[in-house]
Parts: structure tokens; sequence; C-alpha cells
């Protein structure tokens, strides 16, 4: 019997020598994308943009850690830095960068012409020069725009309505952003419109917002547009305190400002437009030239009015806006 079983054994053993060798197939090793994020304030004030982008990828079945990193580059409210971070970006090898703002856009462009760039804000794309036409930019820069541009006129109205007696409004704005005489010049025809003045106060730094306070009180200005920029974005509440130190009503882009105690903010959500660039990182990632993708604008707009500045300011606000509001922070 143990003779037998050892023949057995034998046989088996030459067998599976004889058999062909079969090899096991390792499952591929999933590619961790680097999506560079430059942005222009601080991580508190960028918030709800990175959140945006989270959640489109989110959505769209990436998962953070295991097929993408964020590799973040941080302004701080200073445009002059943003150069070099986007540089930063680029010797970093990351294969797309998201942006906002058209300081830290015009950064990137000027780092990259190879590198993908996908904006999650901007004013006037086409303008600035970012873009051929929206509907095919061409280029390595593709994107959300927020229509800001054009609503300059609309923030002036909306101030107007929520303060009837208003008559002079000042507008704080960035000489250094391009986009910002275009703005300057819209709230210059816009106010000729409406039938108020307008007063430029311009800044390059936030050391400079005192001095335009003062002059602003000097002038008796009974309201402020504040135009979009990381330097305003990144001191939305310093802003804040000021008007309400001076009781100046107040009106901005995004909703982040009324949070922080403006009267009012009117435009698109930072989160979604955000939200909406994850799909251009995504066609992007799979072989898409952002050049052939088209530039989506802006489509839901939000008017968020502050009551409790209201009361502070003595402000009674028309029941006709107050049912149009798309949030009411009491």
């Amino acid at each position: 019997m143990a003779h037998f079983q050892r023949r057995q054994f034998l046989r088996t053993v030459s067998a599976l020598r004889a058999a062909p060798l079969v090899s096991i197939a390792q499952p591929p090793t999933e590619r961790v994308y680097r999506i560079g994020c430059l942005e222009g304030g601080f991580p508190s004030t960028s918030k709800n943009n990175v959140e945006g982008l989270r959640q489109g990828l989110r959505d769209l079945g990436y998962v953070e850690g295991r097929n993408y990193v964020l590799d973040f580059r941080w302004g701080e409210g200073r445009n002059d830095r943003l150069a070099e971070l986007a540089a930063e970006l680029v010797r970093a090898h990351v294969d797309v960068i998201v942006t906002a703002g058209e300081p830290a856009i015009r950064a990137a462009r000027q780092a990259t012409t190879t590198v993908p760039i996908v904006m999650g804000a901007v004013g006037d794309p086409v303008g600035a020069g970012f873009a051929a036409n929206l509907a095919r930019p061409g280029g390595n820069i593709t994107g959300v725009s927020n229509v800001a541009v054009e609503m300059t006129g609309k923030w002036l109205e909306l101030l107007r309505e929520a303060v009837p007696r208003l008559s002079y409004v000042a507008v704080l704005w960035n000489p250094a952003n391009p986009t910002h005489h275009v703005f300057w010049k819209e709230a210059q025809a816009a106010a000729r419109t409406i039938g108020i003045k307008v007063l430029g106060v311009e800044f390059s730094s936030p050391d400079d917002f005192e001095r335009g306070f003062a002059s602003m009180e000097l002038e008796r200005v009974d309201g402020l547009l504040v135009l979009p920029d990381p330097i305003t974005a990144s001191n939305r509440v310093k802003l804040a305190e000021l008007m309400a130190k001076r009781r100046l009503p107040g009106i901005a882009l995004f909703r982040e400002s009324a949070e922080a105690g403006f009267l009012l903010s009117y435009g698109v959500s930072a989160f979604d437009n955000h939200r909406r660039a994850a799909a251009y990182v995504d066609k992007i990632l799979k072989g898409a030239k952002p050049g052939d993708l088209p530039i989506e604008q802006g489509t839901k707009f939000a008017l968020v009015i502050n009551l409790k500045t209201a009361k502070a300011l003595g402000l009674r606000i028309p029941q006709s806006l107050l049912t149009r509001a798309d949030d009411v922070i009491q």
C-alpha cells in the first residue's frame, strides 16, 4: 500500500512539472492624479471653493487619496505671491490646475501653456484674454464664468432697492486687477442710468482699507459695492466691521460676504461653480483638450439678505425685496 501511494505521488509531481506555468495577473495599480489648487485667499475664506470641487469629484466617482490628491497653494490675499505659487505647482508636475479669479488665473497662465487650467470663477474670460471665445476657448484654459461684469448694474439696483434713500455709492476696486477696470466703467454707466453718483475707491492691499473708508466718510457716501478679488474675499470680516463702524450698507458677489455682515450679496454660488469645475477636470484627465471645452456661464444666482445687519443700520428692507431673496440671515 505504501509503495502504491509513493508511485501516485511521483506521478502527480511529474504532471505538475510538465504542466505549463500559469501567471497570476496582478490588478493594475490605479493612477493617482495630482490636481493643483491655486487659491488667492486663505483656507478659511476659500472653503466653499475647495468643498465644491471635492463634492464634484466625489459625484464623478473619484476618491481623494486613492485616485487623486489635491496640491494646494494659498495666496493669503497677496496677489504678488501668485506667480511663484503657480510656478511651484507646475514644478510639482500636477496634471491640472484649478483656480479662480483673474489674478490667480493670469498667474497660472503665465506659469504654463501646457498644463491644463480649469477656472472655477472669472468675471470676463474673453475680455481678460483667457479665451478666444466661450464656445471654443483655445489654449490650455477653460472652466466656469460667474458672469460678474454684467452684474455690476444689478448690484447697484439691488442696493438702491434695499436703501431707497441711496444716492452716492463707493465702489471698492483694485487697479491691479484688470477686470476691475471693466467693473468700474460698468458701475459708472449703471449709476448714470439709475440716477446715483459713484465714487471709485482704490486698494492694492488690506492696508489701504482704513484710508479708503476715511475717504468714503469724507465724501459722505451712503452705500458700498465691494468688487470680487482675492484681497477683498480674504478680508470680508474686516470690511464688514469697517462698514458697521460707519453705518454703511454694502453689497458683494458671493454669499460669504452677507454671512460676514454685508447687507446684501447677489451672484453665483462659489460652491456650485467649483462643483461644476470638477466635470472639466474629469474630462481633461480622460484626455479632452481644455481649448475644445466650452466655457460655461453661471446660471444659479442667489440673493442673500442679512437682516441682522439691516436692523443694526436701522433699515427696513422692502417686502418686495424680501420675497425675492433666496436666503435671509436672521
